[in-house]
């Protein structure tokens, strides 16, 4: 009982991380300036007539598509985007040997899975809406992406590489360990060109090209996000609720039971 209540209250812990981590991409969202690119081309403007270029770092957010004359290609689906994400995992089975409380031994066939190669891959696009465009530089943004691919193919056991687009990978002598493959399964996702996107960042001046980029501040968040701002501030707002009840509860319910079964021992 101890020992449930212990992981209940780590549980919570973790959780409470994450609440604020929601919290504060809520915040962000929330307090951002809505601007159109027009109008941070005039303040920077009048900065630069001030004191000077490179001065502008104003926290807005921005909604426009995105345009690239030279996309990125993902790795597996071979599609253009401006980012993407990829994962090859594979499966198998292998043989496990227990044993009961008499000393017998009985052995069964588990599943596992192994990631074996993951990559992730972002270049800067033109943010454009009706007002003009802007560069955004990605780096370092938390990015919402569409998933295009989600398949499994099965080992060919005469084969000694597997390959998926771009993708290829040497298999000869990588896996052993009693494990028997089984296949291979491949994800991934990319953030289109052509679609609309809420961009939430610092918008700067640095060397007279207008840019959004990752803020410097810990507590303000870059987000590139599909949906609108309505959206994403609704459904992160439910998320920062889910997260806090459950937090309270694996807090209230482990500390209960650790109480109880430190009583018990007793």
């Amino acid at each position: 009982m101890a020992i449930i209540g212990g992981i209940l209250i780590i549980i919570g812990i973790v959780l409470f991380f994450v609440q604020k981590n929601y919290s504060t991409k809520l915040q962000s969202i929330r307090s951002a300036t809505g601007s159109t690119i027009a109008e941070l081309q005039n303040i920077a403007g009048a900065i630069a007539g001030e004191i000077g270029s490179g001065n502008l770092r104003e926290y807005v957010k921005v909604r426009g598509k995105i345009c690239t004359d030279h996309p990125l290609i993902s790795e597996l689906k071979q599609s253009p985007c401006v980012h993407y994400t990829m994962k090859v995992v594979r499966e198998y089975e292998e043989q496990h040997v227990t044993h009961d409380s008499e000393g017998k031994s009985r052995t069964e066939t588990r599943r596992g899975s192994e990631t074996i190669s993951s990559n992730s891959q972002s270049i800067p696009f033109t943010l454009q809406d009706r007002s003009g465009e802007m560069i955004v530089n990605p780096d370092g943004g938390n990015i919402e992406t569409v998933q295009i691919l989600d398949e499994f193919r099965s080992e060919n056991s005469s084969s000694t590489s597997i390959s998926f687009g771009g993708f290829t990978l040497s298999t000869g002598s990588n896996f052993g360990n009693g494990r028997r493959t089984i296949g291979y399964r491949y994800t991934e996702s990319i953030l289109p060109c052509d679609r609309e996107v809420l961009v939430i960042g610092t918008a700067a001046d640095e060397g007279g090209q207008l840019t959004l980029r990752k803020p410097i501040q810990s507590d303000k968040k870059f987000i590139i996000s599909l949906k609108s701002e309505e959206e994403l501030a609704k459904s992160t707002a439910n998320a920062v609720q889910g997260f806090f009840y459950g937090m309270v509860g694996c807090l209230a319910s482990g500390s209960v039971l650790l109480i109880l079964g430190l009583i018990l021992k007793k």
